[in-house]
């Protein structure tokens, strides 16, 4: 019978080598699988891509985590928020490539590679650094940039619930870039709160069909909590 059930996040992200590329679910604190990088960094891969919105989803890691570039939104933590992380210091002293997008921009360039789209015109971006490079073309009499989608190696993601086909139900704000993510990559690695009997999830609250899920691990709540959380 089909099992994507494992028992640990180590044996969950094992096949993660270097030169990987990573994309990291999560919103600061909602749905970041925190658990998952931290075993990634404790691996110790090199040269890695990693993904995501902002620095608060890779705070897990440590200074093993050899990152070599970054695409996200946010470009550094929020100073209300967790504090510097390794990869925001690597930034800082330029060790660590920086590819900033608009937040809109990101989501949709990683739900085009998750479908299959090969590229689509934003306005959004145009007369400002983000527009460098990029082919542009006037629609309507409005200027726009040609994007390209975004797809990796590796998704690492949040979800509350999965059975053991994979299939996952999110809780709340667990929804922000974590079911996109799931589509957008060769693997996908998922990190939960609990596992549900198989048949005990209906069609219709199953957020992420297991089709697109590879491994799921339950984990503990993560003990870190945030400054402005009190």
């Amino acid at each position: 019978m089909l099992n994507k059930i494992v028992d640990t996040v180590d044996e969950a992200i094992a096949d993660i080598g270097d030169g990987a590329s990573i994309m990291v679910g999560g919103f600061s604190v909602a749905g970041t699988p925190h658990n998952l990088v931290a075993a990634v960094s404790r691996k110790g891969v090199k040269d890695i891509t990693l993904i995501g919105n902002a620095f608060s989803q890779f705070l897990a890691s440590t200074d093993a985590l050899g990152v070599k570039k970054v695409i996200c939104t946010v470009p550094l933590p929020h100073a209300f928020a967790w504090g510097t992380s390794p990869v925001d210091q690597g930034i800082r002293e330029g060790r660590i490539e920086v590819e900033l997008n608009p937040q809109g921009t990101f989501v949709e360039r990683i739900r085009a590679g998750g479908a299959g789209i090969l590229g689509f015109y934003t306005p959004v971006g145009v007369g400002t650094i983000i527009a460098e490079g990029k082919e542009q073309r006037v629609f309507n009499g409005v200027e726009c940039l040609l994007e390209l989608p975004l797809k990796a190696d590796f998704a690492l993601i949040k979800a509350d619930k999965a059975d053991r086909f994979g299939n996952l139900v999110y809780r709340m704000a667990q929804r922000n870039f974590n079911p996109l993510m799931a589509t957008a990559a060769k693997t996908t690695i998922v990190e939960v709160d609990e596992i549900v009997p198989l048949g005990s999830l209906s069609p219709e609250v199953v957020d992420t069909p297991g089709i697109y899920v590879r491994r799921v691990v339950k984990v503990p709540k993560w003990d870190i909590k945030p400054r402005y959380l009190g």
